[in-house]
């Protein structure tokens, strides 16, 4: 039985028939897919099973590129060079002082999420310094402002232990702690609840200074802390 031809699908006989492109041709039939022309055994070119003359044989484009030794070869060189180049532009910019940092939305991102842990911990340690004991603390003082309006009072040594402290003098004022007050600066006093205050001389609206007769320690002591007896 005769096979059909490639292109007509009519029989193909033996004396007329080309075999080529696992098929069989009429010798005229075997021609450019595009321009028609009669092509031979000698000059066609196959793709996909269909003939075409040189003008008109498809390109190929290959997109994929095999990840062979050669390409890993050149990958790695590409990123020593691209190393190489970041640490030669580090080096020119790191005696400059500044670098540049591109403002993308993640860097405004940490940013902004550094900014709010920054204030978190401002707030918190504000409000360790404002409470000093478990009373309630003293307003802020201006300690330049009482030192100019009270400089023989802060002429004297801190820590300075009170004369005679058992036996006050009978001129001074007294004082007796209210609340506990742990001091916070080398030139204050510490007090506990029912504490002899001796010699007390006010200093401002919120501080006096002061010997505790316990302890036998001259400083400056929170005026709301104590009252006078």
């Amino acid at each position: 039985m005769n096979p059909p031809c490639g292109r007509c699908n009519k029989p193909v006989y033996p004396t007329e028939k080309i075999n080529c492109l696992d098929k069989y041709w009429h010798k005229g039939c075997f021609s450019c897919e595009v321009c028609k022309m009669a092509l031979s055994m000698n000059n066609y070119k196959g793709f996909e099973k269909k003939p075409y003359c040189s003008m008109h044989y498809p390109k190929s484009s290959f997109t994929i590129v095999t990840d062979t030794p050669e390409n890993l070869r050149l990958k790695q060189q590409s990123q020593l060079n691209s190393q190489a180049l970041y640490k030669e532009e580090f080096e020119k910019n790191k005696g400059k002082g500044f670098s540049v940092v591109v403002d993308t939305p993640e860097m405004q991102r940490l940013k902004k999420t550094q900014d709010q842990i920054s204030n978190i911990k401002y707030h918190e340690e504000f409000e360790k310094s404002k409470i000093r004991s478990d009373a309630p603390p003293p307003e802020n003082r201006q300690e330049q402002e009482m030192q100019s309006s009270h400089p023989e009072i802060f002429s004297q040594p801190a820590g300075q232990m009170c004369p005679a402290a058992a036996s006050p003098p009978s001129g001074g004022k007294r004082y007796q702690a209210l609340y506990s007050y742990t001091a916070a600066e080398a030139d204050e006093v510490t007090l506990q609840e029912g504490d002899l205050i001796l010699d007390v001389e006010p200093i401002d609206e919120g501080w006096m200074f002061g010997c505790n007769q316990r302890t036998g320690k001259k400083g400056m002591l929170p005026a709301n802390y104590v009252r006078p007896v």
